[in-house]
């Protein structure tokens, strides 16, 4: 009888000794400087690896290459960001959880020109606008208030975005 519960107490206390707690992974407040086209100072054109080293919350991540839809990905779809790191550049949807440097999201179309000026590139559903960095899109509604925010250090002329 003593064996058999010596036994069960050995079991017990290795299987007990094998668990592991494991901490969950937390970002820090994402904060998005439209001016200066960066995320927590991460930009458009860093590396999937340097922003997971930055933001390790993401929710999924589709490597660069050839094969890869829009040539690699990293999504924070919580969060409402995206890291389009094959084509370097950056998406900022509706539920964005975060801080705009300015108050964009949800801006009417008519109200943006005393903010950036006039629109390089015009369109019904989008104005490109740009930058020192390099390039500033807004997305709108069919209300016109802006539900997309997207930037990159390209130009209007070299950006590749993801359809």
């Amino acid at each position: 009888m003593k064996n058999a519960i010596f036994f069960f107490f050995l079991i017990t206390v290795s299987i007990s000794a094998t668990a592991q707690l494991k901490a969950t992974v937390t970002c820090p407040e994402l904060v998005v400087n439209i001016l200066q086209g960066h995320v927590n100072n991460l930009g458009p054109d860093f590396s999937s690896a340097q922003i997971k080293q930055a933001l390790p919350c993401f929710s999924s991540d589709e490597p660069e290459s050839d094969s890869s839809k829009c040539g690699g990905l990293l999504s924070y779809k919580d969060k409402g960001i995206y890291f389009y790191t094959g084509r370097d550049y950056i998406e900022i949807q509706e539920n964005f959880k975060g801080k705009l440097s300015l108050p964009l999201m949800g801006a009417d179309r008519k109200s943006l020109f005393q903010m950036l000026g006039y629109p390089k590139l015009k369109d019904v559903d989008w104005d490109a606008f740009a930058t020192a960095y390099g390039i500033l899109i807004l997305r709108y509604n069919k209300a016109g208030k802006v539900n997309m925010i997207q930037f990159s250090k390209k130009t209007v002329d070299t950006i590749k975005l993801c359809e």
